[in-house]
């Protein structure tokens, strides 16, 4: 698994995408909670609930 750590404009962690070995790319705020995921063989990105966000890559979206 591979993880790529979004930081602020102040340099502080705001959140995180992992990358795990199917592909799917998990979306988590600064706490670590997950905030949603893209899977590229549907090509959707969920919420955190699992409801439809879009079609596409939008994980990066959802980090604030």
């Amino acid at each position: 698994m591979a993880e790529q750590i979004i930081r602020g404009s102040n340099g502080a962690k705001i959140g995180s995408i992992e990358t795990q070995s199917n592909g799917v790319q998990v979306a988590r705020g600064s706490s670590g909670a997950k905030v949603g995921d893209y899977d590229p063989k549907t090509n959707i990105t969920r919420g955190q609930n699992g409801a439809k966000i879009g079609d596409g890559n939008l994980v990066a979206a959802l980090i604030r």
